[in-house]
C-alpha cells in the first residue's frame, strides 16, 4: 500500500455541490471536448479528456476557409504562435513571446490572502504538451475529424503485451495523451493511500487488482480518451506524466514552494520496469521485491537528439539551459538521451473571481495569465495542446492530514457521507445535505484544440512579441453561454515602441447552436451567414463610436512595420495592410503593383471576386501579420460585422507607450 503524503493532494478536501461547476478556456480556444458540432451541446464528453463541465461549453475547431473543414484535417486551422527567442541571455523581457491566456471559472477563486476571502479553496494548474514537427504516425497529436473516442482493448492475464495499440488507435480520431500512457495507467495499481471517503472504487480491473483508472471522482473507471484518471485528479502526480507545468495559481502562495519543488518539471519520478514492460507496481519496494527495476524518469523541454553521448550532451552550452543525459519519461527502451531540462513552474495566489458567477474578475477584466511561450534551442516548430485544471475544495476537515485511514473501510470511518442528515434542533427534524462524496472536492478541466509553436522569423530574436487574438463564438449571450460573445483579447493591449504584435484569430463555420440545446437556448443570432464566425480589423477613431476611421485619416497602418505575414510578403504598403486586415485575409493587396508574385494573383482586390460586405466568403480564421509598433499612441479598432444589437461591440485598443 502506498503511504499517503500531504503533497498527494489535488482532490483530498471537498465542496458540497452536485452541480456542474466549470472552467472554460477562451484564449487559446478551449474545446471542452467539442470538435465541429453544429449543435449547442457537444456530441461526446469522453472524446479526449474528462472535463466535468457543462455540455454546452467549448468552441469548435477552427476552419481555414469559409467552408467547414469536414473530414479533412488539413482544412482545420491550428492557431500559430511564435516561440520566444533565448530571452535568458537578456536581463529584461527581450526575446519573450507573450500569450495572454483567458478563462472563466464558475465557483470563484483567489482572495485568501487579502480582504476578499472565498467560500472555498481553489487551485489552478496550467500545462502544455508538444511534439516536434513534422509529426506522423499513430502517436501524432491531433484534433481528429470525427467525435468518436479512441478505442482501448483491455489486456488479459494470459497476454498483457499482445498488439492492441495498432488496432485501437484510429487516425481520424482526436489524440492528446498516447495509447501507451493510458495502458500504463490501466496496468498500474492505484494509490491506496488516498482518501476516498465512502466511495466504493472498483476492486478488479480484470487482472485481479484495482488500478489507477479508478479514483474517488471516477470510481468505476470511465475512460476519457487516453487520459489517466489518477493523474488527472491529483497534482503534483507521483509518477511521470506527459504534461509540462506552466504555472500553479494556488489557494495560498504559502503552498508555492511545495508545488514548484514537486512538479515533474524539476523532480524526476519513478516507474517500475519488468521484462514484460507491463508492471502493476506503483512504488520502488513492491517493484524490486517482485523482480522489477525502478527507473527514475525525467521530463524535458525537448530532446537534443544530435548529442549522442553523455559528455557531448552535458558539455553543451546554451545560456540559461541545462542539458542532462538521463532517461526520458516517454523512452520506449529506457535508455538515456540528451534532455534539455525544464524550469520550475511559476506560482502565485490565484486571481480573485466571484463565486457562482461565470464571468470576469476584478475591475471587469477577464481572468488571465500571461504565458511566456518557451524558447526551444533546436529551432524546431512544435504541435501542442494546452490543459487547464481547476480544483475546488473546502475546510470541512484537514486536507493535509486525512488519508486512507479515514476511508469507510477503516474503523475511523469517513468524516463525510453521501447525502447525510444533520440535526439543528437536538435531533429533531433532520435536514439533508446534498453531498456527493465523489464530487466533494472536485477537479474540472478544459483543453485547447491543437495549436502550433513556430520558430521565429529570422532577425527578431531579441524582439518582444505580444499575441492579439479573438475570443467568443456566434450567437447572443444566452445562446453562447457558457462560452462568450466576440471580443478581442487582450481587449486593451499595452506595448512599447518597437515591440511586435501578432494579430491572429480563428473561427468555425459550424457554430450553429442547433438543438439539442441542453439547459440553454438554441440559435446563433448575429450578422451574416448562420453558424459562421467572422472577424476583421479596421481602425476606429473613438472606441465609443461605431463608424470606422475614413481611410484618408487612418494612422495605425502608417505607424507600423510589417515584419512577417502569412503569405511571406514583408514590404506591404500601408494601404495593402489595411485591406488585408479589413478583409480577414481575403485580399492580400490592392493590385499587382505591390504584390506582383504569381501566387498572389487570386487574392488581389483588382482580380478576385468581390468580398461579401458581411464577410461571408472571407475565411473563418486569419493567420495574420507580425507588426512592429514604431510610434507612440492609442490605436482603437473594431470588427465591422459583429457590431449589431445581438453582438455588440467587438472593439479593442493597442496602446504604444
Amino acid at each position: 500500500m502506498t503511504k499517503f503524503e500531504p503533497w498527494i493532494l489535488f482532490m483530498v478536501a471537498f465542496l458540497a455541490s452536485e452541480s456542474l461547476a466549470d472552467i472554460y478556456l477562451h484564449i487559446p480556444r478551449g474545446s471542452n471536448n467539442r470538435l465541429n458540432e453544429n449543435t449547442a451541446t457537444r456530441a461526446n464528453a469522453n472524446r479526449l479528456f474528462d472535463s466535468q463541465n457543462n455540455n454546452r461549453g467549448g468552441y469548435n475547431v477552427g476552419d481555414k476557409t469559409d467552408q467547414a473543414s469536414g473530414a479533412t484535417e488539413d482544412n482545420q486551422y491550428n492557431e500559430k504562435y511564435f516561440q520566444s527567442g533565448n530571452y535568458k541571455k537578456y536581463s529584461n523581457d527581450q526575446g519573450k513571446s507573450f500569450l495572454t491566456i483567458e478563462w472563466t471559472n464558475q465557483h470563484g477563486c483567489g482572495g485568501n490572502e487579502n480582504s476578499s476571502p472565498q467560500k472555498q479553496n481553489c487551485d489552478l494548474v496550467l500545462q502544455y504538451m508538444c511534439q516536434d514537427e513534422p509529426a506522423t504516425g499513430a502517436d501524432r497529436l491531433r484534433n481528429g475529424v470525427v467525435t468518436n473516442t479512441q478505442d482501448y482493448t483491455k489486456p488479459t492475464k494470459d497476454n498483457l503485451m499482445n498488439d492492441r495499440k495498432s488496432t485501437d488507435v484510429k487516425e481520424n480520431r482526436g489524440l492528446h495523451e498516447k495509447w501507451d500512457w493510458y495502458n500504463k495507467c490501466y496496468l498500474r495499481e492505484r494509490n491506496k493511500g488516498l482518501f476516498v471517503a465512502d466511495q466504493k472504487l472498483t476492486a478488479n480491473n480484470g487482472l485481479g487488482y484495482s488500478s489507477a483508472i479508478y479514483t474517488r471522482q471516477n470510481p468505476t473507471g470511465n475512460r476519457y480518451g487516453y487520459e489517466c484518471p489518477e493523474e488527472r485528479d491529483y497534482f503534483p502526480y507521483w509518477h511521470p506524466t506527459p504534461w509540462k507545468d506552466i504555472a500553479v495559481l494556488a489557494e495560498n502562495s504559502s503552498m508555492c514552494s511545495h508545488y514548484t519543488s514537486k512538479s515533474f518539471n524539476v523532480q524526476p519520478y519513478g516507474e517500475c520496469i519488468k521484462s514484460d514492460n507491463a508492471s502493476m507496481f506503483n512504488n520502488q519496494k513492491s517493484c524490486t521485491d517482485n523482480g522489477g527495476t525502478w527507473a527514475l524518469l525525467y521530463n524535458y523541454l525537448e530532446k537534443a537528439s544530435d548529442k549522442k553521448s553523455k559528455s557531448a550532451c552535458e558539455n553543451t552550452q546554451t545560456t540559461g539551459y541545462t542539458y542532462k543525459w538521463e532517461v526520458a519519461y516517454d523512452s520506449p527502451s529506457y535508455q538515456p538521451e540528451c534532455l534539455i531540462l525544464l524550469d520550475a513552474p511559476y506560482c502565485e495566489e490565484a486571481p480573485w473571481s466571484r463565486s457562482n458567477h461565470l464571468g470576469n474578475g476584478r475591475n471587469g477584466v477577464p481572468l488571465n495569465y500571461t504565458w511566456t511561450i518557451p524558447f526551444f534551442p533546436s529551432g524546431k516548430s512544435k504541435r501542442c495542446a494546452f490543459r487547464f485544471r481547476y480544483n475546488i475544495s473546502t475546510d470541512d476537515y484537514n486536507p493535509y492530514k486525512t488519508d486512507y485511514m479515514q476511508n469507510d473501510d477503516f474503523p475511523a470511518q469517513s468524516p463525510i457521507k453521501q447525502n447525510p442528515y444533520v440535526y439543528v434542533m437536538n435531533k429533531q427534524s433532520p435536514l439533508r445535505l446534498a453531498i456527493n462524496t465523489a464530487q466533494y472536492g472536485r477537479v474540472f478541466q478544459d483543453r485547447s484544440h491543437r495549436f502550433d509553436l513556430r520558430a521565429r522569423p529570422p532577425g527578431i530574436d531579441d524582439g518582444r512579441i505580444y499575441n492579439l487574438n479573438v475570443r467568443g463564438k456566434r450567437g447572443n449571450i444566452v445562446q453562447t453561454f457558457p462560452a462568450v460573445e466576440y471580443d478581442f483579447s487582450p481587449n486593451t493591449l499595452e506595448v512599447k515602441q518597437n515591440d511586435l504584435v501578432h494579430i491572429q484569430w480563428t473561427g468555425s463555420n459550424t457554430h450553429n447552436n442547433n438543438n439539442p440545446a441542453g439547459d440553454g437556448q438554441a440559435g446563433d443570432a448575429g450578422e451574416g451567414r448562420g453558424g459562421t464566425d467572422r472577424s476583421n480589423f479596421v481602425e476606429l477613431s473613438d472606441r465609443s463610436a461605431n463608424f470606422p476611421t475614413p481611410h484618408e485619416k487612418i494612422s495605425f497602418v502608417n505607424d507600423v512595420e510589417v515584419v512577417w505575414n502569412y503569405f511571406d510578403k514583408k514590404n506591404l504598403t500601408p494601404r495593402d495592410l489595411a485591406i488585408n486586415l479589413a478583409s480577414a485575409g481575403y485580399y492580400r493587396c490592392a493590385d499587382n503593383k505591390t504584390c506582383p508574385e504569381a501566387s498572389n494573383a487570386e487574392y488581389l482586390v483588382s482580380t478576385k471576386t468581390k468580398i461579401n460586405n458581411l464577410l461571408d466568403n472571407a475565411p473563418a480564421s486569419y493567420e495574420g501579420v507580425l507588426l512592429k509598433c514604431l510610434k507612440r499612441g492609442v490605436y482603437n479598432y473594431m470588427c465591422t460585422r459583429n457590431n449589431s444589437f445581438s453582438n455588440r461591440s467587438q472593439k479593442g485598443a493597442i496602446v504604444v507607450k
